[in-house]
């Protein structure tokens, strides 16, 4: 055989510089890492979540640090404007507008979160079983959320009002009833796109049972679509809650919401502008919050969105 020449200035070893080069930039983490990775990248989102705490807990401890009650009444005060002593002034029976303002977060705050928790609990199984099973039970689940469509929600309220009477029990039964409808049917098409994914099929394969493979590979593999529809339900809820207070099928009084804060000033709204600027701010600002949160949440969830 012929002796072949070879340069050996091509075997040369590797320099450290060369080396490091090669190595892996981006450090190991879990899916669940890495959303939060991009979530804190977005300064909105970010902002927006810092004051949805910072609201949940002024909601929460501000009533009971507050020298006023949301409830006490003095005449002599009524109708202040914002002061040193009244930070929102007060209003016809004067009572403090910037202590009633936080008990209105308190209830707004808890209608909105118990029924996003209804729609995640009965919206997500609703629609799981339906859109897994198919069929016959896919058609009678999804016909029965097609004829509560049709329902307005005012007239659930109505009803509920005469049968249990007026109040947040009310609201809170007539959300819960119809809030899920819209995640159902989301779940419903998340699940009919996975379930004839390969680890499914090897599930069954392996002698899984229907409803753990609907609960353990299914449910949390469409957790990103459930979790943005849900941060995105508050903001809706509360706006509704709002709206039935403001037309008087809210909580009754010395009760207050925002809705019914806003009710309350309509009457004087060009003799003292300020009552119903509060509570309409507060209202407007949970709203971006809350679907500012949705945005980022619905970007940090998607795959694509990975750089």
């Amino acid at each position: 055989m012929e002796n072949v020449n070879i340069d050996k200035s091509l075997w040369e070893p590797l320099s450290q510089d060369e080396k490091d080069l090669e190595k892996i930039a981006r450090p190991s983490m879990t899916y669940w890492q890495d959303v939060w990775r991009r979530l804190k990248g977005n300064k909105v989102a970010m902002g927006s979540l810092v004051f949805l705490i910072f609201l949940i807990l002024l909601a929460i401890f501000g009533p009971m640090l507050a020298k006023y009650s949301y409830s006490d009444q003095n005449l002599m005060m009524a109708n202040q404007s914002p002061n040193a002593q009244h930070w929102f002034g007060t209003d016809k029976h004067g009572r403090d507008l910037y202590v009633r303002v936080l008990y209105g977060a308190r209830i707004s705050l808890t209608v909105g979160f118990v029924a996003s928790i209804i729609n995640l609990v009965v919206g997500v199984l609703y629609g799981g079983i339906s859109g897994y099973f198919g069929g016959k039970v896919d058609n009678v689940m999804m016909r029965i959320v097609d004829i509560l469509y049709t329902i307005p929600l005012t007239l659930y309220v109505i009803l509920l009002m005469v049968v249990i009477g007026s109040g947040l029990k009310s609201i809170l039964i007539a959300l819960g009833s119809v809030y899920w409808l819209g995640m159902a049917r989301l779940v419903r098409g998340q699940i009919l796109s996975l379930k004839e994914q390969e680890y499914v099929l090897a599930a069954k394969t392996l002698g899984a049972s229907d409803f753990r493979i609907l609960l353990r590979h299914l449910i949390p593999n469409a957790m990103g679509p459930i979790i943005v529809t849900m941060t995105m339900a508050i903001p809706s809820a509360i706006f509704t809650e709002a709206f039935l207070s403001f037309i008087g099928l809210g909580v009754s009084a010395p009760m207050a919401s925002w809705g019914v804060l806003a009710n309350d000033a309509l009457g004087s709204i060009r003799t003292y502008p300020y009552q119903l600027f509060f509570p309409s701010l507060a209202i407007s600002i949970t709203m971006l919050a809350f679907n500012f949160l949705g945005d980022g949440l619905r970007d940090a969830l998607d795959p694509r969105m990975r750089k």
